[in-house]
């Protein structure tokens, strides 16, 4: 594995490179970082040039401006940046999941040429929701208790709504690089709660773009539903597309990653 830092805008971007092949760039929701696909870009670097990075402002990415709402404009900005960076001129693959997959919706839209194919898994396009006016209630209510009472009280409210789990306490019995991932997520959730929640959920696919790019829309397959199933059936209403089943819930890329890299060699292929 080679590692780099990027300078960009306002940022300097931590960036991680497996493997040999063409290019596959793997985009991270939230609070995540490169740290949470290590197990799928291990086993993607067998046929692929696996490219991942931290977001600005999370995790090694730091802000190099002060902080500021950040918008998925801002993070397509910066996939492009990396992709021209570390894969010159080459179309690469793309995966993303949540807020990752609306990075690759704005990167597939503003820069077709870069982006070889598109994997949006459950991406949290709430603005497509018939009822999207009580969820961005919702999420300024969120913020409201992250500043009133914290980041825990506000994570479950955030968590129970959306129908996900929150990521665990980093437990002293954990392998130490376990132990640092969660402490960085946990840091990367007030990020979230602060900068990014409020203004991502605004973002609106370009339908006509992803209509005319290989784009594939997937969701995880265990149950029960939840936010983001509906929002990934939202976007399928809207772009004709068939949503595909991945192994595992919305982290299914890192809770069976072997199962999921099937699947994603075949939806890039397919």
């Amino acid at each position: 594995m080679e590692t780099g830092t990027l300078t960009v805008p306002g940022a300097e971007i931590h960036y991680e490179v497996r493997g040999a092949g063409p290019p596959l760039l793997l985009i991270n929701g939230g609070d995540g970082d490169a740290a949470l696909f290590v197990p799928l870009a291990r086993l993607m670097a067998e046929h692929h040039t696996v490219i991942t990075f931290d977001p600005r402002g999370n995790s090694r990415s730091r802000l190099t401006a002060p902080p500021a709402p950040q918008t998925i404009e801002d993070r397509g900005h910066d996939a492009h940046l990396l992709l021209d960076a570390v894969a010159g001129g080459e179309p690469a693959y793309v995966f993303g999941t949540s807020y990752g997959g609306m990075t690759g919706m704005d990167l597939l839209a503003r820069h077709p040429g870069r982006v070889r194919a598109l994997v949006a898994h459950e991406p949290f396009v709430i603005d497509l929701l018939p009822d999207a006016d009580r969820w961005h209630a919702l999420f300024q209510e969120v913020h409201e208790l992250y500043r009133r009472e914290g980041l825990r009280p506000a994570m479950r409210r955030f968590t129970e709504e959306i129908g996900v789990d929150d990521a665990p306490e980093p437990d002293g019995e954990l392998p130490a690089p376990v132990r640092e991932m969660l402490a960085r997520i946990r840091a990367n959730q007030e990020t979230c709660l602060e900068y990014e929640l409020r203004s991502f959920t605004r973002f609106r696919p370009d339908v006509r773009a992803l209509r005319a790019g290989r784009f594939v829309l997937v969701a995880g397959e265990e149950r029960p539903r939840t936010l983001l199933h509906r929002t990934t059936e939202a976007l399928a209403e809207e772009t004709g597309a068939r949503v595909t089943e991945f192994p595992g819930g919305h982290v299914g890329y890192l809770t069976h990653p072997a199962e999921f890299a099937v699947a994603l060699r075949g939806a890039l292929a397919g």
